[in-house]
């Protein structure tokens, strides 16, 4: 029975591990329907992969966008702010870019789209580790 019980929570405890892989959010830009997802949970400092999906309202995904990726850390004691940006590249359905947070901390993310005379933004923080 220990067995069985030692089996069961390392099944658990590794699907909660491939659940909590990657750091997703789903958001409403415009008229667009995106979803961006970090390749780290939580980010990290240095290199992390940002994936954008875009869709249209009937969920078609949009071709030819220009997709980018604004970070940014406010300013601390003793240190400016930090702004950087990144144009994501279209990869299939999706657009990828590459975010290199240079410290630990709260980052504030805004994904800006363009397509087809449409616009659309969507902003939000993460806390790299």
């Amino acid at each position: 029975m220990k067995k069985l019980l030692m089996i069961g929570l390392v099944v658990l405890l590794s699907a909660g591990v491939a659940i909590a892989k990657d750091y997703e959010v789903s958001k409403k830009a415009g008229e667009f329907n995106v979803v961006v997802t970090i390749d780290k949970n939580p980010p990290v400092t240095g290199d992390n992969g940002v994936t954008v999906s875009v869709k249209d309202a009937s969920g078609k995904a949009v071709a030819g966008a220009k997709v980018i990726v604004d970070y940014s850390m406010p300013a601390m004691p003793g240190m400016p702010p930090m702004n950087y940006k990144a144009e994501a590249v279209e990869k299939g359905d999706v657009y990828k870019a590459t975010m290199n947070l240079s410290m630990a901390g709260p980052w504030n993310i805004a994904v800006k789209i363009s397509a087809g005379g449409k616009s659309g933004s969507l902003k939000f923080t993460v806390d790299a580790k």
